[in-house]
């Protein structure tokens, strides 16, 4: 399977929810978050980092959970602002 490249505006929103999932972890632990949120440290840290841009529904999900955001929150703060 071929995989569409992503586009400037997908990468930035991802990079956007890294950084978004990364300050609401605070100073808890990478492992102790992925493990709340039943995904693995790897996944978490690429995500943090924008390697994983487009992430599954679920894992966003489990992680905004385990990290106490709501997942209007996150889209509201992931998507760009009209001008």
């Amino acid at each position: 399977m071929v995989r569409t490249p992503l586009t400037p505006e997908e990468r930035e929103r991802g990079e956007r929810l890294g950084r978004l999932l990364r300050e609401a972890r605070g100073a808890r632990s990478m492992t102790d978050v992925a493990a709340v949120a039943g995904v693995s440290a790897e996944t978490l840290r690429k995500i943090e980092t924008g390697r994983a841009p487009t992430p599954a529904f679920f894992t966003v999900a489990a992680l905004a959970r385990a990290l106490g955001l709501s997942m209007d929150t996150l889209a509201e703060l992931c998507t760009p602002a009209v001008v």
